[in-house]
């Protein structure tokens, strides 16, 4: 494996202001993993070093620090592909940027599919290397938000009676008040009440509000 064509480091880097997070760099070549270590933490960024991709999975058992993963396509073991897979099933994600080499570009173009923000192509400038590592990192804080976004929003809907979630489920499907209340056997009056109570508890002030935070809870 090459490492990255670093050159000497630049100080006034404009990348160096990066958002926040860790970045777990993964790959079984120590040289390139040290190489990769030196540039990241250089440029101000923290990072956590994997030998491979079960060493990373076991640390995400323990509780991983959240950011986002650099790693390598091909490896012993499980390969970056099936370490991508296994990163989007956490909750919240990981973004993943792929390092390949020369004849792994179908492979970077199957991560890219399955969600992978970048993939760098060996060997790799430090600004491309940087831009790739920042983009995810603002990734991973997007998919941090939603996933914040989303427990807020089902402890919400939580919080509802069964009949006012029956007419939240009516609201959410385009129907008025009248179709809502022929269906469960009430008034209209008596549904634009739940109505009331529901926009309260999930504190919301419109229709459209409503729908998006029913879609944020999944």
């Amino acid at each position: 494996m090459e490492a990255p064509e670093s050159g000497a480091l630049r100080t006034d880097n404009p990348l160096a202001a990066a958002p926040q997070g860790v970045v777990h760099v993964v790959d079984d070549d120590d040289a390139v993993r040290d190489s990769l270590a030196y540039l990241l933490t250089a440029a101000g960024l923290i990072v956590r070093t994997h030998a491979s991709a079960e060493a990373l999975l076991a640390g995400a058992d323990a509780g991983l620090e959240q950011g986002c993963v650099l790693t390598d396509v091909r490896m012993p073991g499980l390969d970056g592909l099936a370490l991508q897979r296994r990163l989007a099933a956490l909750d919240p994600p990981f973004a993943v940027v792929v390092m390949t080499g020369h004849g792994d570009v179908p492979l970077a173009v199957r991560a890219m599919k399955a969600g992978a923000v970048d993939f760098l192509q060996k060997p790799f400038s430090e600004s491309q290397l940087l831009a790739a590592v920042h983009q995810a990192l603002a990734a991973q804080q997007r998919l941090a938000a939603a996933a914040a976004a989303a427990e807020t929003a089902a402890a919400r809907l939580n919080s509802l009676t069964r009949r006012e979630r029956e007419v939240l489920d009516g609201l959410v499907a385009g129907h008025q008040t009248k179709v809502i209340a022929q269906a469960l056997g009430a008034s209209p009056r008596t549904i634009e009440v739940h109505r009331g109570r529901v926009m309260e508890k999930l504190g919301v002030q419109s229709l459209p509000d409503l729908v998006r935070l029913v879609q944020a809870a999944g």
